[in-house]
């Protein structure tokens, strides 16, 4: 692969791979509709009528649409001469010519996207119409609604309540919505939701609503057709004027229009859209190949007979139905039944309720269709798991959206999952619809139990997928970052699924060019380097890192050993500097959060991270860094805030530290991180420009005590300053130093526990509890030696030195300049000279590890370094010139000059004073004002000034009086010295020349014919004032206004400013050597004596940087985590207390009890009708007590005894009859059961209506008429005859529970089970046999020769667990099957057994089904009836099942 390849396939690993989605390669409008109709024209097709055949009178086809709208070849066909109209025969296929935009104009100007499809088209190719072509996401759910198709009334609050909960399903979990996309019924109420969701201004996104309509049906659908298609179509909802036809609904996004041939027919689409919906919930949800597919819900409003069957086929599919009660009609009537037991669900009851709901509606319906809807839905109600019910009036804080998510979650919980697969999969779906609090009612409860290994793949997802509500879900629910982050691996993959952001763009050119010069340094080929893999390794990430937080830390991540080669050549860190292995997760998963600017993930993973102060002033300086480097202004304003909101978190911490234990806060501060490149928070801070965390008082009193160096803080300044001339006074007491101050705390601690071991009698000093060993006193050298080497000392006596030096340089440059060097100017020499040397040791000493570029860029932007690097080079300037003859008195200028500079440098010297260091601040920041102001002024004067000087003069040739006329002059004039040669009043002829032959007067003006000057009065008196009005009045008020805004935009920063810079003077005087210049030239000969000739390493000062040992590290890591945990707390009560929050609380809980209004309001009517409705039935019931109660002793009871104990039998029968002999589909045909409901299964029972189809699978002639003696003893099933079973009465059938112990212990239970390859289903060995005393004889294949005649032989050794009538759905009245279910259980050690063994090795790779143990348990995936045998056989060994 060529270099250019792989630049590419880099490009897509982290950039497209992990880039946002839905953003498309960019064509214009024309080219998009030429693809879509091209498209649309090779694999969409609509059914044309191709045979018109009168219907009756008129011009009318058959197939409904009139004789104007058929071709000429339909009209007067050849082929078809002599036949009757057939919609199979005479419909053929045409391409569509009805697609593209639809506009519906008016109010918002709607428009949507629409297609004419043929009801044969495939449901791949419409998935691909919908994702491909009009771009539409894949859905994580999909809601098919359906119900009433005529318009129906939905009471207020169930409206508001259905409008909201849909939207908002929709819009949290990315789903589709299907209706039938007309105007009309429930479709009208979804494209009122949908419209309601597009003029809410708190909602964003758009919801996809797919109408799936018949185009038969479609009122003005001639406006949508056109063979090259319509973008857009302009569609006129003429409501009025449709008759029996339907118009589209506006509110929906896109519609599928299902042709297929006819006009005026309803219904044509239903089988389309079924298939659609089950195509896409075959589709993996989220593209991702976990297995789990794109879940669907059915919602169910009003509705009809058609509606009844939608929900019964749907639910026999395993979808789950929603039924909102309250809606009306049908699913009033499910919504009434659905909590009843099933006995009750009577064709009585059924009856008395359709009657009630349809109103005059009821009286079409036959009592055949009666039955058959009570069959349905004693179904229905019988799948419980896909049944939900949706009760407003109990339902009081449940809202739409969490009924349909709790019913696909109820519904994934069925038999068919294991226990772990089921709570994974509603885990997986919780997660792709983004609600937390489902997952938090519905699946994190205390049925289910997790392990943190079995949630790491969601911790995962939820990373990926920018969900940190989970994240802290997940967390909270045992989920442990170390475990889920040990393998490296796993947080490469993380850094791989990073969304576009500027660290990844950064981190793809960083691997890009490491590979690219690890191939030409290594000679590595393309090839070999594509083998490799294109992931991303840590080490990558470490370079990126480091370089946003700078050289001076340490990598982040050990170098990996896939990447050390590609280092070798462009990493100047070596392996003895490469961090621990072992990492913080939280820390880890922290800087991941914040390297992609994502404030929710970096919030909840540094809650949980160590060393927390360190890791937020990272995160600052991290995002600081990237706001400037990056070009998105939005992101770069994104991650200032969250910069800013990070250095805010550390100054919480810090701050609860030092109220805390102000010793342990400033050893935080210098203590050095090893989880963060080996340095320490403040230097991070300094680095991230935080200022706010350097002004905190717990800092400045670390740098004051450094300031200090030995000697205590408390001690007045001019008590220094007596004892650096007279030291002798240290010894005294006259100053105190920290060292004593620490030996009087530690005696006042020990005379305070001797005065409580007089009190208590306590012993803890006896028993070696108290201090091991007392502090000695500071010796004379060591006063001496702290005293001079303080910084505050040095400083002092720099200051003093330089006064000296000024004082110095001033004589000679007034009095001892002479041609040869004097004495005092050769000390001058020599002290400029020591000056340059300390110069030189502050660019080169490099404590903190910033390297020489670094350094040299931090030295030259400091404004002091300037002044001194100035100073110096103006001073050699100078002193080159002065020893030369001819430019002795410009080398003096020049010296001069720079004695001026030295001044100013001066300036820098009380910037550690707290009064004059902030005004110092506020001048350099005028300064930079004076310069803009001067650019403004520098206008205006050359303006006028070159005017003037035209205007007077004529042809003036000498610059330096040009210069004084258009420069100089002008701008002495605004400090009111105005000139006198713009008019007569006091001009003189003796001040100018005439012909400018004098060099020392200034030209005269222009000269009239009588020689006297022409001043042009009106004019240059003219241009003064206006001059004078902007120079002098405007500009200078303007300067004046600039500098008043300077000063107090930046007083009350300047005290911040002030702090944050006086820690480089500090760090400059405690690295400074204790002898002020010149006398410092000699601590530089011992430096470089040190350093070049003895190689000694450097000393090592803890002052800034403090490694401490692992044990204090521990520890003071610990303490500082209880401090995160207190301001944590501490910041959520002042947020909660806060006045936004109250007032959000108070606006939650006024609409709440609102909304708890309108509810009561609405249902307090409906809730007395049912108590009156349950009250009545109960005095119903009652009085037919009494009256048997009275019938009962009138007679001695004995006849309604019997009846009732009759009664009682048949219900008790009824509770077990069968259920999958009565289902509608006969298995393996097109036949449908006759429907026999709960109570007419016993043949006992009187069923007039009952006429079964008689049905056997062959052309044998066992066909049975109804009078055939033998009947199904399970009762009736809705078919007659032998049906696909091989013979009439009963048909025997053998089932093997082959148990074994695992091990010798008997600690788990063993079956052997087959494995169907093709269906991915378990099973027990068995089949049907003519006798129960045999193995069928299926099981030869599976089982091979030997082991089928071993296990034949010991059947007999068997115990029969079950033995009987099984419900199976080969049944009929005249045939079914009996079952014989027998357990072997086998001996580990046993022949029998190493046949097994053997069989099921090689079994495995057996297309007759594999034979498996799998352990005996209630997750087991077989059928029920299976289940139910492996429940009994373990039972016979004591086994919980």
């Amino acid at each position: 692969m060529s270099e250019a390849g792989l630049e590419s396939r880099l490009v897509h690993t982290l950039a497209v791979n992990t880039a946002r989605p839905s953003k498309h390669l960019f064509l214009s409008p024309s080219f998009q509709r030429l693809a879509l109709a091209s498209w649309i024209k090779e694999n969409i097709c609509k059914k044309e009528c191709c045979f018109f055949e009168k219907d009756g009178s008129g011009d009318v086809c058959k197939c409904g649409y009139a004789k104007t709208d058929h071709t000429d070849e339909a009209i007067k066909p050849e082929d078809f001469t002599g036949e009757s109209w057939n919609i199979h025969r005479h419909v053929r296929e045409a391409p569509t010519d009805a697609f593209g935009d639809i506009s519906f104009g008016g109010l918002g100007q709607k428009t949507g996207k629409y297609a004419r499809v043929s009801t044969d088209t495939s449901p791949e190719i419409l998935y691909q119409l919908l994702t491909e072509q009009w771009k539409l996401s894949p859905p994580n759910l999909l809601i098919s609604v359906t119900g009433g198709a005529k318009n129906f009334y939905l009471k207020s609050h169930l409206k508001n309540m259905f409008h909201r909960g849909l939207i908002k399903v929709a819009q949290t979990t990315g789903a589709w919505i299907i209706t039938g996309g007309t105007h009309a019924g429930v479709m009208k109420h979804v494209g009122q939701a949908v419209r309601d969701y597009a003029m809410s201004s708190s909602m964003q996104g758009k919801i996809v609503t797919i109408g799936v309509a018949t185009w038969g049906i479609i009122h003005n659908r001639k406006a949508l057709v056109h063979p090259e298609g319509c973008f857009p179509a302009h569609y006129l909802m003429d409501t009025g004027n449709q008759g029996q036809l339907s118009t589209l609904d506006s509110n929906h996004t896109h519609f599928l229009l299902v042709d297929d041939g006819t006009h005026g027919h309803y219904g044509v689409e239903i089988k389309l859209r079924s298939c659609l919906e089950m195509w896409i919930t075959r589709k993996c949800l989220g593209n991702k190949g976990t297995g789990v597919t794109i879940p669907v819900v059915c919602v169910v409003l009003d509705g009809g007979p058609g509606t009844l069957n939608t929900i019964y086929n749907a639910m026999l599919h395993g979808t789950p139905c929603v039924i909102l009660e309250g809606s009306g009609r049908i699913a009033d009537v499910i919504a009434h039944v659905s909590g009843l037991p099933l006995i009750r669900v009577t064709i009585a009851l059924i009856q008395q309720l359709m009657k009630k709901f349809f109103g005059q509606e009821y009286e079409q319906f036959s009592d055949g269709k009666i039955i058959e809807w009570t069959k349905k839905i004693q179904d229905i109600i019988r799948m419980s798991h896909l049944l939900t019910v949706f009760r407003v009036s109990e339902d009081y804080h449940g809202d739409l959206d969490v009924a349909i998510l709790q019913a696909l979650l109820k519904a994934s919980r069925s038999s068919e999952f294991l226990e772990v697969e089921c709570w994974n999969r509603q885990l997986e779906l919780a997660i792709t619809w983004n609600r937390v609090d489902i997952a938090e009612t519905e699946i994190f409860t205390e049925e289910s139990q997790w392990k943190s290994s079995d949630l790491h793949w969601a911790m995962f997802s939820a990373l990926a997928g920018n969900k940190p509500q989970f994240v802290s879900l997940l967390l909270e629910n045992g989920v442990s970052l170390r475990d889920f982050l040990q393998e490296e691996e796993t947080l490469c993959e993380l850094y791989t699924q990073l969304p576009s952001c500027f660290f990844l763009r950064k981190l793809a050119k960083r691997i890009h060019s490491a590979r690219r010069s690890g191939r030409q340094a290594f000679g590595i080929r393309p090839r070999a380097c594509r083998e490799q893999g294109e992931k991303i390794s840590l080490t990558y990430v470490s370079d990126v890192v480091r370089h946003l937080l700078g050289k001076f830390t340490q990598p982040l991540y050990p170098p990996s050993t896939t990447t050390d080669q590609l280092n070798m050549s462009m990493d100047e860190t070596s392996l003895e500097d490469s961090p621990e292995t072992q990492r913080d997760p939280g820390t880890d998963l922290f800087l991941w959060a914040v390297v992609q600017n994502n404030k929710e993930l970096a919030e909840i993973a540094w809650e949980q991270c160590r060393d927390c102060m360190s890791a937020a002033l990272a995160a600052s300086k991290i995002l600081k860094k990237m706001a400037r480097e990056g070009s998105d202004a939005d992101d770069a304003e994104e991650m200032r805030e969250l910069a800013n909101h990070y250095e805010k978190h550390a100054i919480g911490v810090f701050t609860e530290c030092h109220n805390s234990d102000e010793s342990r806060a400033k050893k935080l501060l210098v203590r050095m991180s090893h989880l963060w490149g080996r340095t320490t928070c403040l230097r991070l801070a300094l680095e991230a420009d935080d200022k706010n965390v350097i002004a905190q008082s717990g800092v400045q009193a670390l740098l004051t005590q450094i300031w200090c160096g030995k000697l205590s803080v408390e001690n007045p300044v001019w008590r220094v300053l007596i004892c650096m001339v007279f030291f002798p006074l240290i010894f005294t007491g006259f100053l105190c130093f920290r060292h004593d101050e620490i030996i009087q705390r530690e005696t006042a601690k020990d005379e305070e526990m001797k005065t409580v071991e007089t009190l208590t009698g306590s012993t803890l000093r006896r028993n070696g509890y108290g201090p091991l060993k007392p502090m000695k006193p500071l010796g004379c050298w060591s006063r001496l030696m702290y005293l001079y080497t303080s910084p505050q000392v040095k400083f002092y006596w720099n200051i003093v030195f330089y006064f000296a030096f000024l004082f110095l340089f001033a004589v000679v440059l007034m009095i001892d300049f002479q041609s040869m060097p004097s004495a005092g100017e050769l000390l001058l020499y020599i002290w400029l000279l020591s000056l340059v040397c300390e110069e030189i040791r502050q660019l080169f000493h490099d404590p903190d590890g910033f390297g020489f570029r670094k350094k040299a860029k931090m030295y030259i932007n400091e404004f002091w370094n300037i002044l001194d690097v100035l100073s110096i080079v103006l001073f050699l300037i100078g002193l080159a010139f002065r020893l030369t003859t001819e430019l002795f008195y410009l080398g003096k200028i020049i010296l001069c000059i720079d004695f001026v500079v030295f001044c100013l440098r001066l300036m820098a010297i009380f910037t550690i004073s707290r009064t004059l260091g902030p005004k110092i601040i506020i001048v350099r920041k005028m300064m930079m004002d004076m310069f803009f102001f001067m650019f403004l002024l520098s206008i205006w004067v050359v303006a006028y000034g070159v005017a003037k000087q035209g205007i007077l003069i004529h042809n003036e040739n000498r610059l330096d009086w040009i210069i004084r006329g258009v420069l100089y002059e002008p701008y002495l004039i605004i400090f009111g010295q105005f000139p006198k040669n713009i008019d007569n009043t006091e001009f003189d002829m003796n001040s100018c020349s005439v012909n400018a032959t004098d060099p020392l007067k200034p030209k005269c003006p222009v000269l009239n014919e009588n020689q006297s000057p022409v001043f042009p009065e009106w004019l240059t008196i003219i241009m003064l004032c206006v001059y004078l009005l902007f120079a002098n009045i405007l500009l200078l008020n303007l300067l004046i206004a600039i500098f008043n805004f300077t000063f107090e935009e930046v007083q009350d920063n300047t005290d911040k400013i002030w702090k944050f810079q006086r820690y480089e003077l500090i760090k400059e005087y405690h690295s400074r050597p204790a002898a002020p210049p010149p006398f410092i030239i000699l601590s530089h000969i011992y430096l470089f004596i040190r350093s070049m000739v003895l190689r000694r390493p450097p000393k090592i000062y803890k002052e800034f940087k403090n490694e401490l040992n692992p044990t204090e590290d521990e520890e003071l890591l610990t303490w500082e985590s209880l401090m995160k945990d207190r301001y944590l707390v501490s910041a959520r009560q002042e947020q909660s207390q806060s006045t936004e929050r109250r007032i959000l609380d108070t606006a939650q809980k006024v609409n709440i009890i609102t909304d708890l209004l309108e509810r009561n309001g609405e249902t307090s009517t409906a809730a007395m009708l049912k108590r009156l409705t349950q009250l009545e039935e109960q005095v119903s019931q009652s009085t037919k007590a009494l009256q048997w109660i009275m019938d009962s002793l009138k007679s001695q009871g004995l006849p309604s005894k019997d009846t009732q104990s009759r009664s009682q039998n048949t219900s008790e029968k009824g509770s077990g009859f069968h259920v999958y002999s009565r289902q509608f589909s006969y298995p393996n045909s097109k036949l449908t059961r006759f429907p026999v409901p709960e109570e007419k299964v016993p043949w006992e029972v009187s069923f007039s209506s009952y006429k079964p189809t008689n049905y056997t699978s062959d052309d044998s002639e066992d066909h049975v008429d109804g009078s055939c003696h033998l009947r199904n003893p399970g009762g009736r099933t809705g078919i007659s005859g032998r049906g696909a079973l091989s013979r009439l009465g009963p048909n025997l059938s053998v089932e093997l529970v082959i148990t074994r112990w695992r091990d010798s212990e008997k600690s788990v239970l063993e079956y052997l089970a087959v494995f169907d390859e093709s269906r991915r289903t378990l099973s027990l060995p068995g089949g049907p046999v003519d006798s129960a005393d045999k193995l069928p004889p299926t099981l030869k294949k599976t089982m091979g020769k030997k082991l089928y005649e071993t296990i034949n032989a010991k059947l007999s050794e068997g115990t029969k667990v079950f033995e009987g009538y099984v419900d199976d759905c080969r049944n009929t009245d005249n045939a079914w099957v009996e079952m014989t279910v027998l357990n072997i259980h086998l001996d580990r050690k046993s022949q029998v057994m190493v046949d097994i063994n053997n069989t099921v090795t090689s079994s495995v790779l057996s297309s007759n089904g594999a034979l498996q143990w799998q352990e005996v348990s209630s997750k087991a995936t077989l059928s029920s009836n299976q289940r139910e045998s492996l429940r009994l056989a373990a039972a016979l060994h004591n086994r919980k099942f």
